[in-house]
């Protein structure tokens, strides 16, 4: 299941898609427009800073933005920044792989399940961008 952090992120960086080219937006903004709590929303977007995938100004006419155009951004890319990783078991992860504690991965049949899982998760979720959600909210 997405975590709160990863929504709220999906969301504040699908608003700053919107305003791509239009210069930076004032945190509080964000807040506002897509209800996320300030203080949760300032620790992912200084995350998302850190990833590279936003940048921020000081001062006046300060705030975030996106540093690529928002058909750059997938959507995984954000997801594993705030949340680690998209599989359901670790045994499977491509970027984040743990072997089970209890699991002999050789035989293991639970692992193959949730490898073609993993695989068309992430097959949807490395092709859809921010530019997706910004086109799903204009549909409606």
């Amino acid at each position: 299941m997405l975590s709160k952090k990863a929504q709220y992120a999906l969301k504040a960086t699908g608003y700053l898609a919107t305003r791509f080219n239009g210069g930076p937006v004032q945190i509080s903004e964000i807040s506002e427009r897509k209800k996320i709590p300030l203080k949760f929303l300032e620790n992912i977007l200084l995350e998302l800073r850190k990833a590279g995938v936003l940048e921020s100004k000081k001062g006046k006419g300060g705030g975030y933005y996106l540093l690529e155009s928002p058909e750059k951004v997938s959507l995984a890319k954000i997801i594993r920044i705030v949340d680690g990783p998209i599989s359901m078991l670790p045994c499977v992860s491509l970027h984040f792989y743990k072997k089970c504690a209890d699991c002999e991965e050789d035989v293991c049949k639970i692992n193959q399940v949730f490898i073609e899982t993993r695989d068309a998760t992430i097959g949807v979720l490395e092709h859809k961008t921010l530019n997706d959600i910004i086109e799903g909210v204009a549909k409606k």
